[in-house]
């Protein structure tokens, strides 16, 4: 075999012969890498309440890597370093720094955009923390509230593409949420705009921790289950899983909170007229046994003014949702 560098090889093809220059000899085209350009990528970073997602992609969506990183998070600030070794491991492994960098976070970004401005309760030093600085990056670090970014990555390359005006819920822990209308997501006055999980269904029930009273984020959020199921239920997982057993009792409580997510997504088709309406997060992954039973208590009730209903569809990025919507965020940085 001779390898053969000839005077178009620095176009990024290297000419490999095998055998001698007989009849019957063959070219092989390969790959050459040397004097290539890097590609061009940005990353997104989704911190959660116990884990990291990242992703690298490049402009148009191709995925490069993925990363998941636990950590502890009663460990003061382990969640950042984390963050910053692994910006610095994806910056080895693509040979370069990101042309952008991107952050999505549960709590509320401040609204010059670099940090999370409001984050009650959990991540302690994640509040006011500027990204751009503690990264050490030449370029600005955009920050976006963990659902605002899921709709994002949504929009860009999962179950929202192709949709101007949509509504994500994300079921978790708690109850993210956000809208886009017209083709842009709404953030509103403070950036408050979006958060679903926190609308009342029961002004005497027991408040959420915004304060509000009877959430949605109450009546399904995982952080009620043992509330709900007094005391049996550890996770909405186990609850389901108990339902899908024909277990009367878990079944009960199961479709009572269906039923009350299906009317509050009835309000919000009502207020923000969505083309569709995405679910995503942990408990979305019971698949079938939430669908068809919120689909069902939807139809008598959502109003279809011309026939025209909205489509209720599971999200398609799972939990890299947040991580591509935040490098699709920083995407928007680059000239």
């Amino acid at each position: 075999m001779e390898i053969c560098d000839g005077p178009g090889a620095g176009g990024g093809w290297r000419l490999v012969c095998v055998g001698r220059p007989v009849p019957g000899w063959r070219i092989i085209l390969q790959p050459h890498t040397r004097n290539l350009k890097p590609q061009t990528h940005a990353l997104g970073i989704d911190l959660g309440g116990s884990s990291i997602k990242a992703v690298t992609v490049t402009p148009d969506g191709e995925t490069l890597s993925r990363h998941n990183l636990e950590f502890d998070p009663d460990k003061n600030m382990e969640w950042a370093e984390k963050i910053r070794a692994l910006v610095q491991s994806v910056e080895t492994e693509r040979a370069k720094l990101a042309d952008s960098i991107g952050l999505s976070a549960p709590g509320l970004a401040a609204a010059n955009g670099r940090s999370i401005a409001c984050m009650p309760e959990r991540l302690q030093g994640l509040e006011g923390l500027d990204w751009t600085e503690f990264l050490g990056a030449s370029k600005t670090v955009p920050v976006l509230n963990d659902a605002h970014a899921a709709l994002l990555g949504e929009a860009w390359v999962g179950a929202a593409r192709g949709f101007q005006n949509v509504i994500m819920l994300t079921l978790g822990t708690g109850v993210g949420g956000a809208a886009m209308v017209d083709g842009r997501l709404l953030g509103g006055h403070i950036g408050r705009a979006g958060h679903l999980g926190h609308s009342s269904l029961d002004p005497d029930g027991p408040p959420d921790c915004a304060g509000t009273p009877g959430s949605i984020e109450v009546a399904i959020g995982n952080c009620t289950i043992q509330q709900r199921s007094r005391g049996r239920f550890q996770t909405t997982h186990d609850l389901i899983a108990a339902h899908l057993k024909g277990d009367a009792e878990a079944t009960a409580i199961w479709l009572k909170s269906v039923k009350a997510l299906a009317a509050a997504v009835c309000s919000f088709i009502n207020i923000l007229d969505p083309e569709a309406v995405i679910i995503g997060g942990g408990i979305a992954r019971a698949g079938k046994a939430l669908f068809e039973p919120l689909q069902q208590f939807l139809d008598p009730i959502e109003w279809r003014p011309v026939g025209q209903r909205a489509k209720v569809l599971p999200a398609q990025l799972g939990e890299f949702a947040g991580a591509f919507g935040a490098a699709s965020n920083a995407l928007k940085l680059l000239p």
